[in-house]
């Protein structure tokens, strides 16, 4: 295992074999599989699990109520949410509590692929293999091993039987920059 020394990690994390974690990441009450790789300013919340050989890359913030199952890849800067109505106080004004809002889940499948400064809404499953285009905004289930794009993000293909979920790497890219246009050339 590798903590880098300004990493903060509390006493409550549960971290499998081999995790190695980047400097000024911060995590609290989570649960971090063997071989999985946190990257620099990333945070992870309590109630977050994290999969085993999974890579979460710098400025990503994965707050309570994550799933994130083994082999999945995390761009830089992705965003979780985790509250469907968030609010800073209750209706009488008092800031909120815990018992204040409804925590709702998410959750990502086996080898899922998020890209660059991605959002992911909560409430959503995102399927085995799937690819997330950078900068996209995921406000629905994304269905396994299908490419999605824009904001919100769409379907643009499917991975066929044939290709493998590694070497459509080169889709996510293009899926984030082109996400824009994708979605007006397709009418959609």
């Amino acid at each position: 295992m590798v903590v880098d020394e300004t990493a903060r990690v509390a006493p409550d994390v549960a971290l499998g074999r081999g995790v190695v974690i980047r400097a000024f990441a911060n995590l609290y009450g989570c649960e971090i599989g063997d071989g999985t790789r946190i990257g620099t300013f990333v945070e992870v919340q309590k109630g977050a699990k994290i999969g085993r050989r999974a890579k979460v890359s710098s400025h990503t913030f994965i707050c309570e109520g994550v799933t994130i199952e083994d082999e999945v890849f995390i761009g830089h800067g992705v965003m979780f949410t985790n509250d469907r109505y968030p609010r800073a106080t209750t209706a009488e004004g008092n800031l909120q509590g815990d018992g204040d809002w409804t925590c709702v889940p998410t959750v990502v499948r086996r080898r899922a692929s998020i890209g660059s400064n991605a959002t992911i809404l909560c409430g959503v499953e995102i399927g085995e293999e799937a690819i997330v285009g950078a900068g996209s905004v995921v406000t629905h289930d994304v269905p396994p091993r299908a490419i999605v794009a824009g904001v919100p993000a769409r379907v643009l293909r499917y991975l066929d039987a044939s290709s493998e979920a590694g070497s459509a790497v080169e889709g996510v890219a293009a899926a984030g920059t082109s996400a824009g246009t994708a979605g007006a050339e397709e009418g959609q």
